[in-house]
């Protein structure tokens, strides 16, 4: 058997019975409860497994999240992102290969008459005075996956990849979330405004009835002056309402990826409107839907492949490399075949012996930070539970807290009523008046910053369940 084929047998049995030497931790089990709190343990169904478009049904917020998912600068960075990493999984497939390099050399030089190779040129009775080489050549070289260290990259690289399609998701639910709540402050500052127009307009009427009496000599100048600092209270929510709600529509329009401008907007606030009900569905669910789960989950397997990475460095490495070509000392002869082929093969076992040491740190530094990739993949389950179960509270208290302040609108609109049918008719001082319009004015604003609360507080449990990428 020739030295070629006794090689090419040994790398055989050497693949053959390749091994990882490190053994792989498993994703552990998070620590769950039966179900949210604020829910059912009987929720197998979510929310979160309905698309977004059939969640958000507002044509113009659908509008608005359509443009952000193509357009958000973060979203377009996601996607390169995507892309990086898909070459190198490609990339790093190719460590299979050999690796192949060609090598093209011509030399001359000039020795010593008193050298060895120039007493050797003279005696070779050659005209010349200089050594001429000239080399074209093929080097390989390929080292044999026995620990499994090729193995364990792609391995990395894969779950590098992955985390950043998780990434791309979670940056999608993100901007689902961020654009609709963004939209629901825009409708409460829609209504907000119109409830100061309004009031505007009753203490414009209550004003003038005031002046009136004034005029008569019925009240004091006092209670014209009330009456005009009430209306001048009121007209100057206007310009802030009118200012936040250019803030928001620029602010939102940047969100979507799109230069600063109005933003069109079909409903009111109280005409969106989810059911009373959402189901969470049970918390192991959110381990493989939320994006930020999965990625820690990923994050763990690169760290178990850096481990297995780090401890093959530490084990004999076998290289297999080889080279042939052409090579002679006279340019004329140099392709002159076959006298001027040449052809090496060999063979190494590398075992690392100084910096044995700095590979054995490195080794437990890798496991050490297996252990943190575990501890942090156990924060992040955990984190996901509180954030849904923080988003069913609120949605809860918060319609308890609307349902109050809708009687209390309505209880403090029919007193309003009531205060200037009384003041009309003089049964009522102008201060009763006055304090009604204010009163209603304060709990209709509330009860629109309520309404948007819970508003939000919904497209949080949406975000928070990992719905939205979808």
């Amino acid at each position: 058997m020739n030295t070629i084929n006794k090689y090419a047998l040994l790398m055989a049995v050497l693949v053959l019975s390749a091994c990882t030497v490190s053994k792989d931790v498993k994703t552990p089990q998070a620590a769950l409860p039966a179900a949210f709190r604020n829910s059912t343990a009987t929720d197998t169904t979510s929310i979160a497994d309905i698309p977004w478009k059939n969640f958000f049904t507002d044509a113009e917020l659908q509008k608005l999240i359509d443009s952000a998912i193509v357009k958000n600068y973060d979203m377009q960075l996601a996607i390169k992102n995507i892309e990086s990493s898909q070459l190198l999984v490609k990339q790093v497939k190719w460590n299979y290969v050999p690796t192949v390099g060609l090598n093209v050399s011509a030399s001359t030089s000039r020795p010593s008459d008193n050298s060895l190779n120039g007493i050797s040129l003279s005696n070779a009775n050659i005209d010349t005075k200089h050594i001429e080489d000239y080399s074209a050549n093929l080097s390989l070289s390929w080292e044999a996956d026995i620990w499994g260290k090729i193995r364990n990259q792609n391995k990395a690289a894969l779950a590098a990849y992955l985390q950043t399609t998780e990434a791309k998701k979670a940056i999608q639910t993100n901007i689902v979330a961020s654009v609709s709540q963004g939209y629901y402050n825009l409708l409460m500052l829609d209504a907000q405004l119109q409830t100061a127009q309004n009031n505007v307009k009753l203490n414009d009427s209550t004003l003038r009835i005031i002046k009136l009496q004034y005029t008569a000599g019925q009240v004091t100048l006092l209670a014209v002056q009330q009456a005009e600092a009430q209306q001048q209270a009121a007209s100057q929510l206007i310009p802030q309402f009118e200012q936040n709600i250019a803030l928001h529509e620029n602010a939102l329009r940047i969100l979507t990826g799109e230069l600063p401008d109005r933003i069109l907007r079909n409903k009111t606030l109280n005409e969106i409107a989810f059911a009373d009900n959402l189901p969470a569905g049970l918390p192991s669910a959110i381990v493989s839907r939320r994006p930020d789960v999965k990625s820690s989950e990923l994050a763990l397997n690169i760290a178990n492949a850096n481990v297995g990475i780090n401890q093959a460095e530490m084990y004999p490495a076998l290289r297999i490399t080889a080279s042939g070509g052409v090579n002679s000392f006279k340019a004329s002869n140099w392709f002159n075949i076959p006298a001027s082929l040449f052809g090496i093969v060999s063979g190494s076992v590398l075992q690392p012996l100084l910096n044995h040491k700095e590979l054995k740190t490195s080794y437990e530094v890798a496991k050490i930070d297996r252990e943190k990739t575990v501890i942090q993949f156990r924060q992040t389950v955990l984190n996901a539970v509180g954030e849904v179960s923080d988003a069913l509270v609120k949605i809860d208290k918060l319609k308890a807290e609307q349902d109050i302040a809708a009687n209390r609108v309505n209880t403090l609109q029919k007193a309003t009523s009531n205060a200037n049918q009384l003041f009309k008719n003089g049964m009522a001082n102008y201060l009763e008046v006055i304090t009604a319009q204010g009163n209603v004015l304060q709990s209709e604003l509330a009860l629109a910053t309520i309404k948007t609360e819970r508003l939000n507080a919904v497209a949080e449990l949406y975000r928070s369940l990992g719905g939205g990428w979808r």
